[in-house]
């Protein structure tokens, strides 16, 4: 099927481009910048002779010398602070160095190295970017908003209000940056227009003392506003942003504990939204789940699952899971959800806890009656009555997995699935190698960070990681192209499904549970096609001449993605 049946619509990115700037102003604007790639015919036409050197390079040529640059820096802060510089400067070239060396990079620009940057935030501050809102001034969201309507539609917004930050805590004004980097995500990953996109900063203060307390902070210096008028200004964001974007996907990102669950539950029904630390970690758990039961030859509709850390990542994941047992089985999500026992801080959740469960954990707490009397509820103890197939951990305890645990897991399943997800490293519940020895080999893992592989038997075995960056932005690209109504739960399903279905480990069980990150382009493809079939089949999808083939869908949703190329420039 050829590209050009589709190259008419309006993210087909092909072709020239109309350019309203010429001179310095030209060099100084990052989304029609080339540096030395103009062409001689555009240094003529927009008046650049004299403003570059006269050498015309090709972009790959750029992406050399640039890459050298970025080689040179001898911190990954100084070079995470040296691709914001240029990402300032050329966005065309600061996307293809991204894409060319996307997995070495990827710490760089996003976790861990993007949370010093957030913590640094208003100390290295040179130029804004995004949009800043604050609870002080709720009446001005619309006017702030209009400044980002520039002609073309906004498709995504990340937005945070900084109180959960990439295991860092609250980090105020500093979020910016966290809804920077998730959108840089997913245009490197699924093609999202840069120029469709806006990054939002909900400040409605902080309690991190350090900041409070630094003359040079430049979020508002005021204790967090919550209650009342916390949700009216998350309320109004909300009910801003679909009045100025009525077709922009709505993602939001770090929220805390208390909140995130709860504005998520409040708008999911209503309009296009989505919780990366709930939903992103939720859906691309299940995928390595859904791969390692293949291995294992349990069917989904039978697993049985022990949570360990029931926070938003754990009760998120805990509720994909459930929500696929339910699909598959055929069954009511509540009888699913009796597959699943989610432990925290007091052990395993149980309805007479009450006032001790979030709201997020009430959903999970387990009948006491269910539970024999006297009987501890520890992870060990919830191990020997379970024997579940699966464990996962997102408790954040280092060596929760313990021996004893692992091999009693081992007594009861040939496969024993193991997750230990906590972030950073130091924060897993096992590493990767003692599950492999405690269990003989027999574990299939996949980690929240990137861990080497493991050797057994003189045998190496390859560590899944569970990255959310090979699920949300497929699934954002699939939202945005269908124009759903909403995300659904059979939506989330059905992309992990279309990961698992790449997992290397159903080839080779040496493989990992889940595809690499190098290839996620071709992954987020995938995920998005399958998101925009469910988002069709469920009545959703507003966009018209949606291809019905598959070879058809895919072209189409090829065509719309964004590549970082240089187009010729024509005057405006």
């Amino acid at each position: 099927m050829s590209l050009s049946r589709f190259r008419h619509l309006p993210r087909a990115a092909h072709g020239p481009m109309k350019c309203p700037y010429q001179g310095a102003p030209l060099l100084g604007n990052a989304t029609y910048n080339k540096g030395s790639a103009h062409t001689e015919e555009e240094r003529k036409q927009f008046k650049l002779n004299g403003l570059l050197p006269p050498n015309i390079q090709a972009l790959d040529e750029q992406v050399d010398r640039a890459y050298q640059q970025y080689k040179s820096r001898s911190t990954d802060l100084a070079k995470n602070t040296f691709m914001a510089s240029m990402k300032a400067q050329n966005l065309v070239l600061y996307h293809r160095l991204l894409q060319t060396h996307l997995k070495e990079m990827f710490s760089v620009i996003y976790t861990p190295t993007e949370a010093d940057a957030i913590q640094d935030y208003s100390r290295l501050f040179r130029k804004p970017e995004g949009c800043f809102l604050n609870i002080r001034d709720q009446d001005r969201i619309d006017e702030c908003l209009t400044n980002f309507d520039t002609g073309d539609e906004i498709d995504y917004i990340v937005v945070s209000d900084g109180e959960q930050i990439l295991g860092i805590g609250d980090q105020g004004v500093g979020a910016i940056l966290i809804s920077v980097a998730k959108l840089v995500i997913t245009t490197a990953c699924a093609g999202i227009h840069p120029s469709r996109q806006l990054p939002v900063m909900l400040d409605c203060g902080t309690n991190n003392e350090e900041l409070l307390n630094d003359e040079l902070y430049l979020g508002l210096r005021q204790r967090r506003a919550k209650g009342e008028e916390y949700d009216k200004f998350v309320d109004n964001f909300v009910k801003a942003a679909k009045k100025r974007f009525p077709n922009a996907y709505i993602h939001f990102e770090d929220f805390g504990l208390q909140n995130a669950k709860r504005i998520l539950d409040k708008y999911r029904g209503e309009i296009a939204c989505f919780n990366d630390d709930i939903q992103g970690t939720g859906c691309v758990t299940l995928a390595a789940l859904m791969a390692g039961l293949h291995v294992s030859k349990v069917p989904l509709k039978e697993v049985r699952v022990v949570s360990f850390g029931s926070g938003s990542a754990g009760t998120g994941i805990a509720d994909q899971v459930s929500d696929a047992i339910a699909t598959e089985a055929g069954i009511e999500k509540s009888e699913a959800m009796k597959q699943i026992w989610c432990i925290d801080k007091q052990g395993l959740l149980l309805k007479s806890q009450k006032d001790q469960l979030t709201s997020s954990q009430e959903y999970f707490a387990r009948e006491d009656n269910e539970w024999p009397d006297g009987e501890d509820i520890d992870l060990l103890s919830v191990i020997k009555q379970v024997k579940p197939h699966v464990l996962i951990g997102t408790s954040t305890k280092p060596g929760a997995f313990t021996e004893e645990i692992i091999r009693e897991m081992a007594k009861h399943v040939n496969h024993p699935i193991v997750f230990p997800l906590s972030n950073p490293t130091r924060l897993h519940e096992a590493q990767p190698q003692d599950i492999t020895n405690w269990t003989n080999g027999r574990a299939l893992i996949a980690t929240g960070s990137p861990f080497p592989p493991v050797e057994h038997n003189g045998t190496k075995k390859e560590i899944a990681e569970c990255n959310n960056s090979t699920a949300f932005p497929g699934i954002g690209l699939g939202v945005v192209l269908s124009r759903s109504r909403r995300l659904s739960e059979k939506m989330i399903v059905a992309a992990s499904k279309a990961l698992a279905a790449k997992a290397p480990a159903l080839e080779d069980t040496n493989k990992p549970l889940l595809p690499d990150v190098e290839d996620v382009r071709e992954l987020s493809l995938n995920v998005a096609k399958a998101v925009i079939q469910t988002a069709v089949e469920e009545g959703l999808a507003q966009e018209e001449g949606i291809p019905g083939d598959d070879d058809e869908m895919e072209e189409w949703i090829r065509v719309q993605m964004w590549e970082a190329t240089y187009r010729p420039l024509e005057r405006a």
